[in-house]
């Protein structure tokens, strides 16, 4: 008894530094190792980063459109994960002056196409909760994507700037977590000449006067995924409106964006409305649009605030798409980019859904017409794991059709079940196809493992059974 009690002792003391100060773990660096430079993802195996989790990004940039200068400050709030010697931050292209966590300077450098290697002067023991602070500065440059053209920050003809991108795209523009698997919260003060506006994620703040123009602020309360997070800075005309339960919606449209655009957008606290009515309570904070006068190869569901390409992208039907996708891609993310169906299938099934409940457009008609059209090619467009750069292909043209497959499979109850609930169950998290099978699995009371073979995992025309349910009949 007597030899034992001083270990005992001695084990409280040491357990005692590692959970209170940190000292005997930080300082010793017990089993601290390197966060790893990837978040796992099959397609992006270096997006993202291990040994932490984000809680909140907090920018303070400047940027200067003549020169297209960006000088910013950053402040990361995290937990590790792990005992950490190191960790990796993912940052593209512009240069960092230096780097400080929890308030000691740091010693990084940069690896592969965006790695920014971070090594704390102590270690960080596991379930510490630490602080980056960031400096850099540079011109930022967009990521080519062959299909999709530039991704991350970009530039307007009109001597503007604005960010728009996925897979990646705040790589552009700051150090960050880059995985859809770390959300955080997003603060944003940006300092522009005063003739520029600037819209953002999340709240308007108030503004102020700052050396070198105006400082404008935004924050997003709501977790976000990076490649979400957005900013615009462009000479705006902005429209802003207030939804019924108070929720704030900020638009704004660039210069030459038409009228045509200005009154469908003015239709989003409607498409709101109507969305809530098929998926539940809107999950984010803050709502509105960002309508540009370029041409890109897409508009994004940037959380809260969808950004626009110009023309094609300013109606209707795709601000329903864009908004749909705040429940389905936003709110919930996906686990992994295999599992993009999960938010592109359901926010172009929302488009029919509109079409329906507001133009009285007969979905069994037109699902039999799609079917009926329907090419090898399409048949063989995969849902799931499709392979890296395939992901947005068949999810926007298969996918609503296999939803309206799986609504009469499953029964309209049950569906509308399924599309109410499952942002609610997941919400401000991550899921994957597999749960979402059995989800519905459950909700419905049946095995939906053959639907699922034919229709999601596997290629080829589904089996009558799972092509024509409930009340879809085969064409004449």
């Amino acid at each position: 008894m007597r030899v034992k009690k001083p270990v005992v002792v001695a084990a409280a003391v040491v357990a005692s530094l590692c959970l209170g100060t940190g000292v005997a773990a930080a300082g010793d660096g017990w089993g601290a190792k390197p966060g790893s430079d990837g978040a796992g993802d099959s397609y992006y195996p270096q997006d993202g980063n291990g040994g932490y989790n984000v809680a909140d990004y907090n920018l303070k940039v400047t940027y200067d459109p003549a020169s297209h200068q960006l000088t910013g400050n950053q402040d990361i709030t995290a937990r590790a994960t792990q005992s950490l010697s190191s960790f990796d931050l993912d940052f593209k292209g512009l240069t960092v002056d230096s780097v400080k966590v929890d308030g000691r300077d740091a010693k990084f450098s940069r690896t592969g196409d965006h790695e920014l290697v971070v090594t704390p002067a102590r270690a960080l023991w596991r379930g510490q909760n630490f602080k980056v602070k960031i400096a850099y500065h540079g011109v930022p440059a967009p990521i080519s994507d062959p299909a999709l053209g530039d991704n991350g920050w970009q530039y307007a003809k009109a001597g503007g700037a604005f960010v728009a991108g996925e897979p990646r795209s705040a790589t552009t523009w700051y150090p960050v977590n880059d995985t859809p698997l770390d959300k955080a919260t997003f603060h944003l003060a940006i300092t522009v000449p005063d003739e520029w506006g600037v819209i953002a994620n999340g709240r308007e703040k108030p503004s102020f006067k700052a050396p070198g123009g105006t400082t404008h602020v935004w924050a997003e309360e709501t977790p976000i995924v990076p490649y979400m997070t957005t900013v615009a800075i462009d000479k705006w005309t902005f429209d802003r409106q207030t939804r019924k339960d108070g929720t704030p919606v900020v638009s704004a449209f660039a210069p030459g964006v038409p009228d045509t655009t200005k009154q469908a957008e003015a239709r989003l606290p409607e498409i709101l409305d109507f969305l809530e009515s098929k998926f539940g309570k809107y999950p984010i904070d803050a709502a509105g649009g960002i309508f540009l006068n370029e041409q890109i190869g897409f508009s994004l569901e940037t959380m809260s605030r969808p950004i626009y390409s110009a023309g094609w992208a300013g109606t209707v039907p795709t601000i329903v798409h864009e908004n749909a996708h705040q429940w389905y891609g936003d709110s919930v993310a996906v686990e992994h980019w295999k599992d993009v169906c999960l938010n592109e299938c359901f926010a172009s099934y929302a488009t029919w859904l509109w079409d329906e409940g507001k133009e009285g457009v007969d979905l069994n008609k037109q699902y039999a017409d799609d079917v009926k059209k329907a090419s090898t090619a399409f048949w063989n467009g995969k849902l799931y794991d499709m392979g890296q750069g395939n992901e947005f292909t068949y999810v926007y043209s298969k996918g609503p059709v296999m939803l309206h497959a799986l609504r009469n499979y499953v029964g309209e109850q049950a569906f509308s079940r399924v599309l109410k609930t499952w942002p609610s169950l997941h919400r401000d998290g991550n899921a994957n196809m597999q749960q979402f099978q059995r989800y519905t699995e459950a909700v419905s009371h049946k095995n939906l493992q053959g639907f699922f073979d034919a229709w999601v995992y596997g290629t080829g025309k589904p089996a009558d059974q799972y092509l024509y349910p409930g009340g879809l009949k085969p064409a004449a």
